[in-house]
């Protein structure tokens, strides 16, 4: 049986057992932009339920012209005001860099992607960026933004409360 039928089937017994339908707008008007890695629970990790918050991932939970945009209608169309950027450690964009890899792509496809894939060696450097971008943006009614760090082996997260996260 292939994976999309498993979770087709899966989906079934889930819709079965839904509570109900939900409001368009977060019930905590918050958005998460996190990283796409499969070892991040975010709902359990968060404490979140359906419906409490936008949720925005991508490879390193980097901030994109794209992300930007989905965080703007999050909070110009759907009332979101704070930003939860949930990063990890042993990152697979930590394992490449953009050149490496726009190679690697090239060499498989025969064209180089257009666009980086925004690699990084220190994931707290990240972080900072990443706020630090949310933080000039001028699309954003709020960039009241906290920045996280999850330990992809202890389930910890750190958070901006501490030094290390300080944005100059």
């Amino acid at each position: 049986m292939a994976e999309i039928d498993r979770m087709l089937e899966a989906n079934e017994d889930w819709a079965r057992r839904f509570p109900g339908s939900k409001p368009v707008r977060p019930a905590r008007a918050v958005a998460v932009v996190a990283c796409m890695d499969s070892r991040m629970p975010l709902f359990g990790l968060l404490g979140l339920d359906v419906g409490d918050a936008h949720v925005i991932r991508n490879a390193g939970g980097v901030i994109t012209e794209d992300t930007i945009r989905s965080l703007t209608i999050s909070q110009h169309l759907l009332g979101t005001r704070e930003i939860v950027l949930v990063h990890h450690t042993e990152c697979g964009l930590q394992a490449t860099d953009d050149v490496a890899f726009a190679d690697l792509v090239e060499e498989a496809t025969g064209r180089r992607p257009p666009w980086a894939a925004r690699t990084f060696t220190d994931v707290d450097d990240d972080v900072r960026e990443s706020m630090r971008l949310i933080q000039e943006s001028p699309y954003l009614l709020s960039s009241d933004v906290r920045g996280t760090v999850y330990g992809v082996s202890d389930w910890a997260v750190r958070t901006t409360n501490t030094p290390e996260f300080r944005v100059s």
